[in-house]
């Protein structure tokens, strides 16, 4: 829309905003450290779930946790919680994942099976 410009990303921002994104805690101080557990928990079902031919990578994992750090950031939030990892899930994981051909066919898509694993896979409190 006219009037709503934002100014142009520079090196130096894009810099600043990464370190800032860096420094997000992937817990508040008094939690116990559950990001890792979950984001691997996620991970491991969508690699044992019978309608994957190809289940997310550790290095999948290793991305999840980038995402939902930026998103935390993004949000105002000093820390991950499990909303911003839940918010980022399907745009960082679908294109690590392969749906069985067969099941494709029965229009399982990837988004479908991370919405089921999500679902599935007790998020922590």
């Amino acid at each position: 829309p006219s009037g709503c410009r934002m100014p142009p990303v520079t090196a130096r921002t894009r810099r600043s905003a990464a370190a800032q994104v860096s420094s997000v805690a992937t817990t508040p101080p008094t939690a116990s450290p559950w990001p890792p557990r979950y984001l691997v928990a996620l991970c491991r079902a969508t690699r044992e779930s019978p309608s994957t031919e190809l289940g997310v990578s550790p290095r999948g994992a290793t991305a999840l946790l980038h995402a939902a750090k930026a998103w935390a950031w993004l949000s105002g939030r000093w820390y991950v919680s499990p909303d911003e990892v839940k918010a980022v899930a399907k745009p960082a994981l679908r294109h690590r994942l392969m749906v069985r051909p067969e099941l494709e066919l029965e229009g399982i898509t990837a988004d479908g099976l991370l919405d089921s694993v999500l679902s599935t896979v007790p998020a922590p409190r």
